[in-house]
């Protein structure tokens, strides 16, 4: 092995290919984690309706149905990097308000799963969905239809 193949091996550059992957690694990873929970939360609806906690004072049915829209519906978005921005907002809110009123911010405890469900999101929303995205598509659709 060559010096240089040595130096590209200790010290990889950072391209935009690879944080493209690495962001799509992400929202297909952590999409599909909490689509499971989503669902699990749409099968035991009833079950779960009178009980599940009303941090924003909607009621418990409405409460749980926000977060199966945000669980389900966000992160379906989420994994076809489908207005991915917009999608991983509602989905840092809904582990934000977990982190707080169900977790009582124990970030290293109980709630350590729904912080770092937060971070994931928060940085997915500052990147974007990156180039393995319906966004993407969109976008390079969108531009090249301005220009003609």
């Amino acid at each position: 092995m060559n010096k240089e193949k040595i130096i590209r091996l200790l010290f990889p550059e950072a391209s935009s290919k690879t944080a493209d992957r690495l962001i799509l690694g992400l929202r297909l990873m952590f999409g599909i984690m909490l689509l499971t929970h989503g669902i699990t939360k749409i099968v035991n609806f009833g079950a779960t309706a009178p009980m599940f906690p009303d941090p924003l004072g909607v009621g418990s049915a409405v409460s749980l149905g926000l977060a199966i829209f945000a669980e389900v519906g966000c992160s379906l978005a989420l994994l076809f990097g489908l207005l991915a921005r917009p999608a991983c907002l509602v989905l840092a809110f809904n582990m934000f308000v977990a982190i707080a009123a169900v977790h009582h911010f124990d970030f290293l405890g109980a709630g350590e799963l729904a912080f770092l469900y937060f971070v994931i999101f928060m940085a997915i929303l500052l990147t974007g969905a990156g180039r393995y995205s319906v966004d993407h598509l969109l976008r390079s659709r969108l531009q090249a239809g301005a220009y003609m």
